[in-house]
């Protein structure tokens, strides 16, 4: 076994296979750029060395210096983690050249799977079932419309070399292809270095499954069951799960024998997955491999209890792998979240700055329910906008799915994260949509449901109750401990009021107090629209997450301060909360509302980024749906076009420049 390995990675993945190498006493390197010289995998490893300026093209992509590191520390071996050079054969072949060995696929593997245009190729040719489409080398945006007027629309345009939804566009009609196209290119090169795209037949209403397989160099290769995936954003996973709840096992075994098969056909020697794309009547075509470890492994690992990252190792090492087929079992259900860097009312666009406080729930095993948070950040630590927004992988296993559901929902519930925008308020709300929890999915979900973009609901009746009660009872809890302050200059007073109005955005809750007196733990009777509910809490001032029974019900949501009030996170509901003396909320009433300031006549940034081009000229008429301006994000373009007919005034912002959020790029007559 190795005596010591070199992460070539960052982030989670870096913290996730530095982990097992601990269990497996062995000694870690982590490598890491300017950007990432306080980075959570820097001071985790046994030994960091640092490879170069912060984007990944000057850093985490030139093999020459990981190989570098990898001498100056002696390790002996490579994991690559996902991303950056994980599927690239020639650094494969150059460790391999200076003595090193890579945790991964060999060469061989890498190139017949690891392109997706050689892949369908090599699939085909092996009798695999795959979509229709084109493989052959795409000249330019004519061709491409040529192309996919012959498979007929919907089609997928793709990047050869990518991954994560980089470089990947659908088209509807003709003219859509050209400027698929063009933006596919254009990604892939500025990701991958590659601009090699093909086109495919799009699967109208499909599911995206995929095959976890782990093979060894002995001939042994397996299957780890399913995961689903269908629930996509761009094109990116956003919530994973293992098994599918759509597949049946003469499916679920047809699609693993397949996957084996094509990775025996490669000689394929690690852990590796076979992705799918599933109709409604379970027919199911091959969509590509990843020669790598995927980032939802976690699922699978849960439900298998099977550690890749250490069986990665292992078959890198020359071992056997240490079971069968026969020994693989399902055993429960297992639900991932990805936490982004990004705001979900702003359509989900990318959100970067320092963690002003990161407070994870608990991880372990808790009644019947395991809690599982691979991350790569801490409190106090920076997004950046050169990688990945992904903070965290927020997983949970039960017995079953709905219980694996419920506890995901308690976990987000408990997750806090301020400093930046992001998502667990759309992953919180997901959890609690008939549709994701019957499991009706397919990867248009996200954009079936929400067409206009998230926006948090509106409160039902309990939800209203339940809102208000936290409310109060912060409020009353707050005012106890002012109250019995030791230096306070006039005496507490036993007395407490019976009458609240609290007021959840526009409306407003009557609330009655049937107890004299608050305790702590705070255990208060009160009215609510007729029927008395009592609520328990250990809540303390200062606490982000408020915790306790409402009506017997448990609730986990979170507060945070604002002007004479309260904001409420919970389920997916974002409120502002204030508690009022009945007199005081008909005053409230009676208060002007402040309009926001009128930017209709502004092209605002709707995110930090690049300016990658700005595509109109001042005085030019400008139709509706034209295209403005470009800004790039975390590796993603962003087309920002017009939202009516308008003329351009002043172009204030110019290509190449990095702009905050809401930093004005032009202005219109």
């Amino acid at each position: 076994m190795f005596k010591k390995i070199l992460i070539a990675n960052r982030g989670e993945i870096a913290c996730r296979v530095i982990k097992t190498a601990r269990r497996m006493r062995i000694l870690t390197v982590a490598v890491y750029s300017d950007a990432d010289r306080d980075a959570l995998h820097v001071e985790m490893a046994d030994e960091a060395i640092h490879i170069g300026p912060a984007p990944a093209s000057e850093s985490y992509l030139v093999a020459e210096k990981i190989i570098a590191a990898c001498k100056e520390t002696g390790a002996e071996a490579v994991h690559p983690g996902y991303g950056f050079l994980s599927e690239r054969a020639s650094f494969c072949d150059a460790l391999e050249k200076e003595g090193f060995v890579f945790i991964g696929p060999k060469p061989k593997a890498i190139l017949a799977m690891g392109d997706k245009i050689e892949s369908k190729k090599f699939a085909n040719a092996a009798k695999v079932s795959t979509v229709p489409g084109y493989l052959g080398v795409i000249e330019d945006a004519v061709h491409a419309e040529k192309i996919a007027g012959e498979i007929g629309y919907p089609v997928m345009i793709k990047a050869s070399a990518g991954g994560g939804g980089k470089g990947m566009r659908i088209a509807w009609s003709e003219s859509e292809v050209r400027d698929g196209f063009d933006r596919a290119r254009s990604e892939a090169k500025s990701s991958f270095g590659d601009d090699r795209v093909f086109i495919e037949k799009y699967v109208v209403d499909p599911r995206h499954i995929e095959i976890q397989v782990l093979a060894d160099g002995h001939g042994n290769t397996v299957y780890l069951g399913e995961r689903e995936c269908s629930i996509q954003r761009r094109n990116q996973k956003v919530a994973e799960e293992a098994p599918s709840p759509f597949l049946d096992e003469k499916t679920r075994k047809a699609m693993g024998e397949q996957s084996v098969a094509l990775a025996k056909a490669v000689d394929y020697q690690s852990a590796g997955t076979v992705e799918f794309i599933v109709d409604r009547d379970r027919n199911f075509y091959f969509l590509e491999m990843n020669t790598r470890l995927q980032v939802e492994h976690p699922v699978t690992e849960l439900v298998t209890g099977v550690d890749l990252v250490e069986q990665m190792i292992r078959v890198a090492a020359g071992e056997k792998l240490p079971f069968a087929q026969k020994d693989i079992k399902l055993n429960g259900w297992a639900i991932e979240s990805r936490l982004y860097a990004e705001d979900p009312y702003r359509n989900f666009l990318p959100s970067i700055g320092r963690l002003t406080r990161y407070r994870p729930p608990e991880e372990g095993k808790q009644g019947g329910v395991i809690v599982r948070n691979d991350t790569g950040v801490y409190e106090g630590a920076e997004i950046s906008m050169y990688y990945d927004p992904m903070i965290a992988k927020l997983c949970t296993w039960a017995p079953d799915r709905l219980a694996a559901i419920d506890a995901m929902a308690e976990a987000l519930d408990a997750f806090v994260v301020d400093g930046i925008e992001h998502n667990v308020p759309f992953l919180s709300a997901l959890m609690k949509h008939p549709r994701w929890r019957e499991g009706r999915l397919s990867t248009g979900f996200i954009a079936e449901e929400y067409p206009d973009g998230f926006a948090p609901s509106e409160p039902d009746g309990w939800q209203q109750t339940a809102l208000a009660a936290i409310a109060l009872s912060a409020s009353l809890i707050e005012t106890s401990r002012r109250e019995r302050h030791a230096d306070r200059l006039r005496a507490a007073s036993s007395d407490l009021r019976s009458d609240w109005v609290v007021r959840i955005g526009k409306d407003y809750v009557g609330l009655s107090l049937t107890e004299g007196h608050v305790t702590i733990p705070f255990d208060m009777g009160m009215n609510a629209d007729g029927s008395e509910i009592q609520v328990v809490t250990t809540w303390r001032p200062g606490e982000p997450v408020w915790s306790g029974t409402i009506g017997g019900v448990k609730v986990i949501a979170q507060i945070r301060p604002i002007l004479n009030g309260l904001r409420i996170d919970w389920q997916g509901l974002s409120v502002r909360t204030k508690t009022f003396t009945p007199r005081h909320a008909e005053l409230d009433r009676l208060m002007p509302v402040k309009l926001p300031p009128d930017t209709s006549k502004l092209l605002l940034c709707p995110m930090p980024g690049l300016v990658v081009s700005i595509s109109v000229s001042e005085g030019q008429e400008v139709k509706a749906g034209e295209t403005l301006a470009v800004v790039e994000a975390m590796k993603m373009e962003n087309v920002l076009r017009a939202e009516r007919d308008l003329v351009v005034g002043k172009v204030k912002a110019k290509p190449g420049e990095s702009l905050a959020v809401d930093a004005v790029i032009m202005e219109f007559a």
